[in-house]
């Protein structure tokens, strides 16, 4: 996952192995319909008070989801906010700040130009993050609030220009989808039919219906249901439920249908005049809530458990996580990365047990070998990524599944990568088998020098591990390399005798010693070489 986007002056702390507490923090969230800022004091990990807390209605994504562009009246108000808030973490003195954008500037064409004067004007260095590290983000700040446990939840977030929608326990993400069916979007698409407020329910209604979870969750017994936002809060105070003792209000899925046929009765002046609602609020609330009421259908009609709080507040546990933890932060990152290949994998009926003894050989394997590559923790998840996905493109045919399982990892997301470390996960995958890369290769072309080096050292480690378990029968317990006498030695213990795992691992050893420039000897003896 790439580093944290830090202010200039703050980034230092960053990199930071300890920091001590109390230790003061701050989060912006860019959103589609509002700009968020906290700052806070932690007292511990998990602990904090808040020093600062605003919300400032701007909606970017009114001009985007129609014109493709943030309109100036809207940027130069983003930008007023957000040198409002460094206003504010100056005069706290809170050391560490980051701050996040989503869907619209995400889908912007001038979101480059924000950003440029956010940093500039407001001395932010803005990251857009994608669907998928917002969810992971959420989560964080919801296993704070609600006892997750074992059971498996179905997490909705609902902002101005997207959904996303997750399956999660109190260990992680286990899948997340995006979708772009945020309120302020499906306000601004749909709007034509507002004239006329029964086509106008009818069109987000339909629109709404086509929201679906994969079939595999689907089939589960009724999940748990929790969904963040600030339509959700919003929602939880018009039915009437208040936050119990761990702040989480819990509103039943029959009452949303309740709230949504009486938001569609009333005129966006009457929401105002006789619920109470903000201006920036009334007119989203209705897509809404028919968004929440479809999800909490498909949860299994139960409860819908609004905990107050969002993406500022896993902002803000991320960092601390950061600054404090290094270790066990880059070991949770490890999990989740591993947790959201498996997910993604089981989308597309993969061979489990082969694709996870794979990405634990090829793990093992480029810890025996980092003085030769010299990469780091975040090129470990991506060849985890690609290690236990390298064989989903059977799903649409065995034969040049490794093309097959490229384009699924590129068109995919995972909580915690890029959409270019997808990019690096799926040429990684698309060599573990067949030729290897050249530079008239599409998928190899598009990378740059850097990332090249990358695929070229990490396809060369995948290509062994997958070579260990040819048969997918898990023989090879462990593999065993050091180098010898200017030659890698690789020895295996396993079941057997693994002739057929030693001559696999001499046929397919062709492009690790390119890359790595060093010949493969393989032992004829098990145990460590």
């Amino acid at each position: 996952m790439k580093r944290r986007a830090l202010a200039k002056k703050e980034s230092e702390p960053a990199k930071t192995p300890t920091v001590s507490f109390p230790l003061r923090v701050a989060a912006v969230d860019v959103g589609s319909n509002a700009l968020r800022f906290l700052a806070a004091e932690f007292s511990s990990p998990g602990v904090f008070s808040v020093l600062a807390s605003e919300r400032v209605a701007v909606r970017l994504g009114h001009e985007v989801f129609l014109t493709g562009k943030l309109s100036k009246g809207a940027v130069d108000a983003a930008i007023q906010a957000l040198c409002g808030f460094r206003k504010t973490v100056d005069k706290l003195k809170v050391g560490n700040v980051r701050a996040v954008a989503t869907s619209a500037v995400r889908e912007s064409l001038n979101g480059a130009d924000f950003a440029a004067r956010a940093r500039k004007e407001a001395k932010l260095e803005l990251e857009v993050i994608s669907g998928f590290e917002e969810a992971r983000l959420i989560h964080l700040a919801i296993r704070q609030r609600i006892p997750m446990g074992n059971q498996e939840w179905l997490l909705c977030d609902l902002g101005g220009g997207s959904v996303e929608v997750s399956l999660a326990d109190g260990s992680g993400v286990l899948w997340s989808e995006s979708h772009t069916m945020g309120a302020v979007r499906l306000l601004e698409e749909l709007s034509g039919g507002s004239e006329d407020p029964g086509r106008f329910m009818k069109l987000l209604e339909e629109y709404a219906s086509t929201l679906q979870i994969p079939s595999a969750v689907g089939a589960k017994p009724r999940l748990g249901y929790i969904a963040t936002g600030g339509n959700a809060e919003a929602i939880a105070a018009l039915a009437g439920e208040r936050p119990g003792p761990r702040g989480v209000s819990v509103v039943p899925v029959a009452a949303l249908r309740r709230l949504i046929e009486k938001l569609a009765r009333l005129s966006y002046r009457e929401r105002i005049t006789e619920m109470g609602l903000n201006e920036d609020r009334a007119d989203v609330i209705l897509p809404a809530a028919i968004v929440y009421e479809r999800l909490g259908q498909l949860a299994g009609g139960g409860v819908m458990h609004v905990p107050h709080v969002g993406l500022r507040e896993g902002v803000l546990y991320d960092l601390v996580d950061c600054l404090t933890a290094r270790n066990t932060h880059e070991s949770a990152q490890d999990q989740q990365a591993l947790m959201s290949a498996t997910g993604l994998g089981r989308r597309y009926f993969f061979d489990e047990p082969h694709a996870l003894h794979v990405a634990k050989l090829a793990a093992s394997l480029y810890g025996q070998t980092t003085k030769l590559h010299n990469l780091g923790a975040v090129e470990m998840r991506i060849l985890t990524a690609a290690a236990v996905l390298h064989d989903v493109g059977s799903y649409i045919s065995f034969k040049s599944h490794h093309k097959h399982s490229w384009y699924i990892i590129a068109h995919s997301e995972l909580p915690g990568f890029s959409p270019r470390e997808m990019l690096l996960a799926a040429a990684i995958a698309r060599y573990h088998r067949k030729g290897g890369p050249k530079p008239r290769h599409e998928e190899y072309a598009i990378l740059t020098r850097e990332e090249r080096r990358k695929v070229d050292l990490l396809a060369g480690l995948l290509r062994l591990a997958d070579a260990l378990d040819r048969e997918h029968r898990q023989s090879v317990r462990a593999v065993f390399a050091r180098e010898k006498n200017g030659a890698m030695e690789i020895s295996l213990d396993g079941d057997g005798d693994l002739l057929l795992e030693r001559w696999a691992l001499r046929r397919k050893a062709d492009l690790f010693e390119k890359a790595f420039g060093v010949k493969i000897r393989v032992s004829p003896n098990g145990g460590k070489a």
